[in-house]
């Protein structure tokens, strides 16, 4: 056995306490076997403790007594782990001249031990009498083992729930801690980062010449997709958090001028590109403008990203009384049907040319974002386009 701490063994003495039917089956111990004194010790290699006990002899040993170990039948228990059983000390050949029921003027005893679920060895179930006593008997015997078994269970589920409870208070921690650090990695992320846009923003109010407005224009396109990466992120761990994508609908700007700041930023870092946009937003949607800018955002990166090059991208929105359906078509090499059962989650990309690299976390973030709305995202792909449909269902106050 391995050597076991005080503070341990003090838990050990708890949890036996803990156990409602203690007092019970002690009690039944001594009224079955007509015995006096009826015991729970906790055996180790160095000492024996009381757990629980019945004491109707005034044999004197109460909860977190000791007894030396070498004093013990006990002791012997925990090396073959079988009950001993003995009715009448003074006409048993064997343990007549035993030094355990001399010491301690012993006639009956019996011990049967108790092994906890893992195999780990507790210690006995024990009564004691310094009269003689009918113990000796299968019946008895598997009655104390079955005595064992259960204060074995219940050691075994105390000790479970313990280790639930500290893990539970300790993933408790770490989730305030990580929530912290997210929003401090936010912030010391973003900082920078809106630190640079800024700065290209005003670089390019000035008369730059071609190159170093080529430059700025390179500088400001990097530091767009970098915050839409941060965005991500910073979700993505909030959502493994359990925290989830959060709505705000504080916010009551129109869906049109929403869409089409998200699509200015773009066009502003590459003016070539070519943008077909139909909008029919007659009715008002409830939505969480800044999440769906960002779902947006995402959708026309992917379509930026895996597009054809000088082929337009079509956006088409729409409201009615059901509620909101953004489509973004881009032109391209089809998804095939198997990435496309996985294209919505975590760090799953398509087929990935030089130069497009990411983290795959854009479209999850958009699925999670259109989840949180009660809505749905879905793609349709052939040879000649690929659609992303988002569908935000009508909110009611």
């Amino acid at each position: 056995m391995k050597r076991i701490s005080k503070a341990d063994i003090q838990l050990d003495i708890e949890s036996v306490a803990k156990i409602p039917i203690i007092a019970n089956i002690l009690d039944v111990v001594c009224k079955t076997t007509g015995m006096g004194f009826s015991a729970i010790a906790r055996v180790t290699d160095e000492q024996w403790i009381a757990c629980a006990t019945n004491d109707l002899i005034g044999f004197g040993l109460e909860p977190g007594g000791e007894l030396k170990l070498e004093t013990t039948i006990c002791h012997e228990i925990s090396e073959h782990k079988k009950a001993v059983a003995i009715d009448h000390v003074s006409e048993d050949e064997k343990w007549r001249d035993h030094h355990t029921p001399r010491i301690y003027g012993l006639q009956s005893y019996i011990s049967v031990p108790i092994t906890l679920k893992n195999g780990e060895y507790f210690g006995t179930l024990c009564a004691i009498d310094p009269n003689p006593a009918n113990v000796n008997n299968q019946h008895t015997i598997d009655t104390f083992n079955l005595f064992a078994e259960l204060i074995s269970f219940h050691l075994s589920a105390i000790d479970d729930l313990s280790v639930a409870t500290e893990r539970s208070r300790r993933q408790e921690e770490e989730g305030e801690i990580r929530e912290q650090f997210i929003a401090m990695l936010g912030h010391d992320l973003r900082n920078p980062v809106n630190a640079i846009s800024n700065a290209v923003q005003l670089q390019l109010r000035s008369n730059l010449d071609e190159r170093n407005l080529k430059l700025a224009k390179i500088i400001q396109d990097a530091t767009m997709r970098t915050r839409g990466l941060i965005d991500n992120i910073l979700d993505f761990a909030s959502g493994r958090l359990g925290g989830g994508i959060k709505l705000n609908f504080e916010n009551t700007d129109s869906l049109e001028n929403t869409l089409k700041e998200v699509i200015s930023e773009f066009t502003v870092a590459m003016p070539d590109m070519v943008i077909d946009l139909d909008l029919s937003l007659s009715k008002p949607v409830k939505a969480d403008h800044k999440r769906l800018a960002q779902l947006f955002s995402n959708l026309m990166g992917n379509a930026i990203t895996h597009g054809e090059k000088g082929k337009p991208i079509s956006i088409t929105a729409k409201t009615d009384d059901q509620g909101l359906e953004l489509c973004v078509i881009n032109s391209g090499q089809a998804i095939d049907e198997l990435t496309q059962q996985h294209l919505f989650k975590p760090f799953s990309r398509g087929s990935i040319k030089q130069g497009q690299e990411g983290l795959g976390l854009g479209l999850f973030i958009s699925s999670e974002i259109a989840k949180a709305h009660g809505g749905t995202i879905s793609v349709q792909s052939s040879d000649a386009t690929t659609c992303f449909t988002v569908i935000f269902p009508a909110i009611k106050d």
